[in-house]
């Protein structure tokens, strides 16, 4: 789980540096608490006209938070990129998720491309980054290809194809994406995509509208050899590829603690909170939100390779965090729209877009892998009964 960064860039900090790193990941997310109250009542509106969140992003910027995750030793605060800070990457990722889930979507992408960087990247491609990020450019991480034209690069460096499912098209300008060199393997590339032609999708998903998820075009631009990110494969490579999904989970968690307390509030405010069958499913959603919150708690650290795990073992932890989050989530949906009634699904209601927003981003790829993946692990490394 070492970052391949140059030698020396991540020696262990000296007691004193610790402590001063603490410090300043803390004055961080008093910041974030700060701004927390304007992302929040910005997000409806941001919702309604599927906007993208700009003076969220700006504000991010602002107080630090798009700099954090870049490794110490290049400006930042490790959130991402150094072990010993996943407790205060998961509490940040939780308030973004609480707020407004489609900014933490955002910088959740932002903070998985930095530390991609930082992993594969030369030191020249790591400081291009920081040199970005410093300047307020978030970075966005598209993967996913068009079904009829991928992302690949020709012999003379010219960019053909597109791009689907990008969160933030249109409104960012630096992105790490996956693209087909021309020697046939597939590679991560760090672009400047200020002129790639941003395009709706056919169809719109229901939640994280101000996401302004879409296709990119990148016909007619350019690549050269410094844009590309490490070696064929890096983006697949395990822990990293799959222990990543604990900073999703992190932000659902976020989301999950708000639609519970929104349900709480409507029903207090109806005077139905001392039903004692509402009672029964506000404790049962409590449950959910807290079983989700302990999951993270003793998943972050394990993910970011703080306490020497091996490689098979992140992975199957993570997974079952995944699956565990999501079906604490499902429930919680379940028992919410119970409850409220009607009033959940009323658009322009806050608990109907972040019921919306939860339904939406709980979709992850492949959870039936996932969780076979992770119980052929514990089959395979439980001790035997004596």
């Amino acid at each position: 789980m070492n970052l391949r960064v140059p030698k020396g860039t991540l020696a262990v900090p000296l007691k004193a540096e610790r402590s001063e790193l603490r410090s300043r990941r803390d004055a961080l997310l008093e910041h974030i608490r700060q701004i927390v109250p304007a992302i929040q009542d910005r997000a409806p509106m941001l919702d309604q006209d599927k906007r993208y969140p700009k003076k969220d992003i700006a504000a991010l910027h602002e107080c630090g938070a798009l700099v954090a995750p870049l490794p110490c030793d290049y400006g930042g605060l490790g959130l991402g990129t150094e072990p010993e800070a996943a407790g205060h990457l998961a509490e940040l990722l939780h308030m973004l998720g609480y707020c407004h889930l489609a900014v933490a979507r955002l910088f959740e992408a932002h903070v998985n491309a930095v530390r991609l960087i930082a992993i594969h990247g030369s030191p020249a491609q790591i400081r291009r980054a920081a040199s970005d990020i410093v300047a307020g450019h978030l970075i966005s991480l598209w993967v996913t290809d068009s079904a009829t034209s991928p992302l690949r690069a020709g012999e003379s460096g010219m960019l053909a194809g597109t791009k689907s499912v990008c969160s933030g098209a249109g409104h960012i300008g630096r992105s790490l994406v996956t693209c087909l060199h021309p020697d046939g393997t597939t590679r991560l590339a760090y672009l400047s995509t200020k002129t790639a032609s941003a395009m709706q999708l056919q169809t719109s998903p229901q939640g994280l509208r101000a996401a302004t998820t879409g296709q990119v075009d990148f016909d007619g631009m350019s690549i050269s050899k410094d844009d590309w990110i490490g070696h064929p494969g890096d983006y697949l490579r395990e822990p990293d590829f799959s222990a990543g999904a604990w900073r999703t989970s992190a932000a659902t968690c976020g989301c999950l603690a708000r639609l519970v307390d929104l349900a709480i509030d409507h029903l207090v405010q109806r005077n139905r909170a001392g039903n004692p069958h509402q009672q029964a499913r506000i404790g049962r959603a409590w449950i959910a939100r807290e079983t989700a919150r302990h999951w993270i708690a003793s998943t972050a650290c394990m993910a970011e390779g703080a306490d020497g795990a091996s490689p098979d073992s992140i992975v199957a932890t993570v997974n079952f965090a995944r699956i565990a989050i999501e079906a604490a989530s499902v429930e919680a949906l379940n028992l919410v729209e119970r409850s409220v009634g009607l009033p959940a699904f009323l658009v322009g209601t806050d608990i109907e877009r972040v019921r919306r927003d939860l339904g939406t981003y709980l979709r992850q790829p492949a959870p039936d892998e996932v969780l076979t993946e992770a119980a052929a692990h514990i089959v395979q490394t439980r001790q035997p009964p004596p």
